[in-house]
């Protein structure tokens, strides 16, 4: 059996979009969540960070609040949720938001 191979620290990853993504874009890889840390342009190899603290936006208006050290969740319109039924783990909020925040800070874990 031949050994494994070190190939970086893992605190990003690549990624080629098929659409140009911006700044800050959560992107859902099956069970893999990211956000770019730069744009990317479509058909061009970028990377997604799968490890730091990131202000998330949400809508005040949908009434989804957080507690520090809550799994925060993404739905298909990558809107952060408190459910997992149906959505993808994001990361656990570091700072309590209410309902009306517009952001939740979230540390990514995968």
């Amino acid at each position: 059996m031949s050994a494994a191979e070190f190939v970086h620290d893992g605190s990003a990853i690549d990624h080629t979009p098929v659409a140009d993504l911006a700044t800050g874009e959560i992107v859902v890889q099956g069970d893999l969540v990211g956000i770019t840390r730069r744009a990317i342009k479509a058909d061009t190899l970028g990377s997604i960070a799968v490890e730091g603290v990131f202000d998330v936006p949400k809508d005040p208006v949908a009434a989804v609040a957080f507690t520090a050290g809550q799994k925060v969740y993404v739905d298909g319109s990558n809107e952060p949720q408190t459910t997992a039924t149906g959505n993808k783990l994001l990361g656990k909020a570091v700072l309590a938001a209410a309902a009306g925040d517009e952001s939740v800070r979230v540390r990514l874990s995968q």
